[in-house]
């Protein structure tokens, strides 16, 4: 009923009730005294009272609102899989054509994807539920539908009883088989040459103990095959074989008739770290920034430093005691036959052709960059010189030769057009600047170039300061003055020699992200970022192979000098191979292991206890879509075969109309009878 009886007096109600108590009370004294009519005067008497109470009659003119259902669809990776697509966009249809027959119900859709970052990777289908109920008033809810494999991975762990049902419709099939690839344990951080352990198993849906296939693929290295017995835990070794990121990819054999392949790879990134940098230092004639270059090695934790100043050579003969010449003898031999492989940078600082370093020892070093090692020459005066280490074998692997002259006179270090391209050197402070605020040098060792090497920095006329160059496998630097030490020492401002010579360091130990030429990606947030580093001005288009094979190309964008960029927006979930037809490159998107691939078999068991919970049902999808109709609060809403919403009752007033009983004709007919019937009764 939507009616109701109000009072509006036309007197307060004090005076109503002393009306009342003066009614009474005669009353009363007549049923005392025994006076007839009392009977009918109590009857006046009420009516009036009735009148001066003036009841009045309230009817609400409602409108019922609907009660709101949501759809929360599963649009992840693992519904992609087999007729699951289908079978979700089918019953959809279904449940929107259902809901709009039962009438006073609004249904609304969300759809949820895989998560690609770390910290939400997975199908969270509960998270996007509640930020589609945070709109919806808590007595208008009728219930959710989940569309879905099953595979949910934000299931909360407190469930709360709610007066509306959670139903789930489950994609896929009850009997599905797959094979899938877990690791169980993987290093994060790696040192570089040294080897690394993951520890990996094979689980088959059937409880299958037949040998499988597994196969690990490094970059560089060729496949790994091992035999595994399912559930068993395999160890596999790895190398770390350069710093930054080193890709792992582990793939079991294709079960025939499985689900899907998907889950049967599994890629490990692990970060390559260099333990530390070992250094040798060797010092030629004595200058003032000598000291500079040791202060500086020797402060980096990360540096393990041997150096030796020649001070005099063997064949100079005095009347200097033996035993005040030196405190150690120059292990020759030992540092540049045994143990020269063993360092990660040799520098020759100032050093002359000197008979204790013999061309047997030279020609051993110029071996040594060729196969992998760096050489970083410093040099002064001594270069330009007939004894120089330009007139050793060491000239194999130089690639600026001296021309026997120098140029003394001040001069600010400057970067050449490529120096503004070359991770070494294009953002150092003020490096972008047509006149940096550097401190002045005040000598050049004349040079001409090789071809093979670059020029980064330039000193008077353009003259050769700075070159970076590569000799087989390894790499040489040469800084053609003996002047950095004035940076160092803070002369008229100094300038940047301690991250120069760090990056030179680091560009020497083949550092990838000081790399002149290279590609690479990584996630950042919804979208992956490409990234190209070349000398060159234009960049080529680059080839991406998605997690699922499909390849498209785009095209870069130079973002500085040096630096060509693409974004692409929202990837899936998984690895990625870039190309440009030279250089190669993996991404990870999300997490190495995801959660939505780790198991792709359709369930119920993750969703079980929200139905217990809200009074809901679940129901696969390959037996039929279930009735849907309403059911008030309290009764069952699910059942075998059906599914029910909760009818809330809810309902808006759009109206109110009111009568006024005793402001009618009818009301005044009733009081003038009573009137007539008391007077009539009185006058007999």
């Amino acid at each position: 009923m939507n009616m109701q009886i109000d009072f509006v007096p036309f007197l307060s109600w004090p005076w109503l009730a002393g009306f009342v108590a003066l009614v009474l009370a005669a009353l009363a004294l007549m049923l005392v005294r025994g006076i007839k009519g009392a009977t009918l005067r109590f009857c006046m008497a009420a009516l009036l009272f009735a009148s001066l109470a003036n009841p009045i009659i309230r009817h609400d003119v409602r409108e019922p609102l609907a009660d709101i259902v949501v759809a929360v669809v599963d649009q992840s990776a693992s519904q992609t899989i087999g007729k699951r697509t289908a079978q979700t966009e089918k019953a959809l249809v279904d449940l929107k054509a259902r809901i709009a027959i039962l009438g006073s119900a609004e249904l609304r859709i969300v759809n949820v994807k895989s998560g690609t970052d770390p910290a939400t990777d997975g199908t969270r289908l509960f998270t996007a539920l509640a930020r589609a109920m945070a709109d919806i008033p808590k007595d208008r809810f009728g219930g959710a539908f989940l569309i879905t494999d099953g595979q949910v991975h934000d299931v909360p762990t407190n469930l709360v009883n709610l007066s509306s049902p959670i139903h789930s419709l489950i994609t896929g099939s009850k009997n599905e088989n797959d094979r899938r690839l877990v690791i169980d344990r993987a290093p994060k951080f790696g040192i570089v040459g040294k080897d690394q352990v993951i520890q990996f198993h094979v689980e088959e849906s059937d409880a299958s103990v037949a040998a499988v296939e597994a196969t690990v693929l490094v970059q560089g290295e060729a496949p790994h095959v091992n035999t595994v017995v399912p559930g068993h835990v395999t160890d596999q070794h790895i190398n770390i074989a350069h710093a930054g990121q080193n890709f792992v990819s582990l793939s079991a054999a294709v079960k025939p008739g499985e689900l899907s392949e998907q889950n049967n790879k599994v890629v490990v990134m692990v970060e390559g770290i260099r333990d530390r940098l070992r250094v040798l230092l060797v010092s030629g004639q004595p200058h003032p920034g000598e000291r500079t270059w040791r202060d500086l090695l020797k402060a980096d934790a990360d540096v393990d430093l041997v150096h030796f100043t020649i001070l005099r050579p063997p064949e100079k003969q005095d009347g200097t005691p033996a035993n005040e010449l030196s405190l150690i003898a120059f292990p020759t031999r030992e540092l540049f036959i045994d143990k020269l492989r063993q360092f990660d940078l040799v520098i020759f600082d100032r050093y002359r052709r000197e008979a204790i370093l013999p061309d047997s020892y030279m020609a051993n070093v110029a071996d040594y960059v060729k196969n992998g090692g760096a050489v970083l020459v410093a040099s002064g005066p001594d270069f330009a010189d007939s004894e120089g280490l330009y007139s050793s074998p060491l000239s194999e692997i130089l690639g600026a030769a001296p021309t026997g002259q120098i140029t003394e006179q001040p001069f600010k270090p400057m970067l050449s057009e490529t120096g503004k391209r070359h991770p070494v050197t294009r953002d150092l402070p003020n490096a972008g600047t047509n006149m940096p605020s550097w401190g002045r040098w005040f000598r050049l060792i004349d040079t001409n170039v090789n071809s093979g090497s670059e020029t980064l920095m330039v000193g008077p006329e353009n003259k050769p300061l700075l070159v970076l160059g590569h000799q087989g496998q390894g790499r040489v630097a040469q800084l053609l003055s003996d002047h950095g030490w004035l940076w160092a020492r803070g002369f008229e401002g100094g300038g940047p020699q301690t991250e120069l010579l760090r990056r030179m360091a680091h560009w020497l130990m083949k550092q990838p992200e000081l790399e002149e030429e290279s590609l690479s990606a990584k996630q950042q947030g919804n979208d992956l970022i490409v990234t190209r580093q070349s000398l060159s001005d234009a960049a080529k288009p680059i080839t991406i192979t998605d997690p699922q094979g499909n390849s498209q190309t785009i095209n870069l964008a130079p973002q500085t000098p040096g630096i060509f960029t693409a974004t692409v927006p929202s990837p899936k979930a998984g690895l990625y191979s870039l190309t440009d037809g030279t250089l190669q490159a993996a991404a990870m998107v999300g997490t190495p292991d995801t959660k939505e691939t780790s198991d792709i078999r359709a369930t119920t068991q993750k969703l079980a206890p929200v139905a217990a919970a809200t009074k809901g049902g679940i129901a696969w999808l390959e037996e039929g879509m279930p009735n849907i109709s309403k059911s008030a609060k309290g009764q069952l809403l699910a059942g075998a075969g059906w599914m029910n919403i909760a009818a809330n009752g809810q309902f808006r007033v759009i109206a109110v109309d009111t009568i006024s009983l005793f402001s009618t004709l009818f009301s005044l007919a009733v009081l003038l009878l009573a009137a007539s019937l008391m007077w009539l009764r009185e006058g007999r």
